[in-house]
């Protein structure tokens, strides 16, 4: 899996890409119907200059897997924060082009708008691949919210500290379990975004796209590490 010949390769670069990318998110609902939904993660091993990214096809009724695919190559960019798509992308999207099937929907473990230049992972592989996607956190990175009411399905909106934008929500998927940080990706509204993400998270704070791609992402970099590795 090469790196693309025009990716950023420095800070500057990448940043000029953000602005440029940013005014193309669309943060609102369209009438394509979606049943399969993709979830999307990465696992790394900077030692060895290594990264492998997971990309999981779920039936979103049944959220019985209905296929899988990985990738394996380079780390395409230095870690940066607010950057990190420029790390994953390049194993992203050649992980959703080794399905067979086209996801309706992506749920990337990361943000959306909820990112300082509002292009975080989620809006940016939605612009790149014109999918609709969403992001779910695991923490609201530099972002403001109240603790949700304990009950699953309770919100509050995440906000820039700088603006007072709604940005995301945080959103308790499970009775008294800390919240998931949702936010817009591309082609998708946040109502919308907020509903996929309960129905995806029926018995455990993360969605189920978001635990299948982290497990399948963290065994296939322990296998690429074995086979790269000489026994001793």
């Amino acid at each position: 899996m090469p790196i693309p010949a025009d990716w950023p390769t420095s800070e500057a670069q990448a940043l000029a890409e953000q602005e440029r990318l940013r005014p193309l998110v669309r943060a609102q609902d369209d009438d394509t119907p979606y049943r399969l939904i993709a979830g999307v993660d990465v696992a790394y091993d900077d030692d060895h200059d290594l990264v492998v990214a997971a990309a999981v096809l779920l039936d979103r009724d049944t959220l019985d897997v209905v296929e899988e695919a990985t990738a394996v190559g380079r780390i395409a960019f230095p870690y940066v924060p607010g950057l990190l798509a420029f790390r994953e992308l390049p194993a992203v999207l050649d992980a959703l082009a080794a399905l067979t099937r086209t996801p309706d929907t992506v749920v990337c473990d990361g943000y959306g708008l909820a990112h300082p230049r509002r292009l975080g992972l989620a809006s940016h592989l939605g612009v790149l691949t014109g999918l609709r996607t969403l992001g779910v956190a695991k923490t609201p990175f530099t972002f403001d919210h109240h603790d949700p009411d304990p009950g699953r399905g309770s919100w509050t909106p995440l906000t820039d500290p700088a603006t007072g934008e709604e940005v995301g929500r945080a959103v308790r998927t499970q009775p008294g379990i800390k919240p998931v940080y949702v936010s817009v990706g591309h082609r998708i509204g946040l109502d919308t975004a907020v509903r996929t993400t309960l129905d995806l998270a029926r018995r455990y704070r993360q969605p189920e796209t978001t635990r299948h791609a982290d497990s399948l992402c963290r065994r296939a970099l322990t296998e690429a590490l074995r086979t790269r590795t000489p026994a001793n």
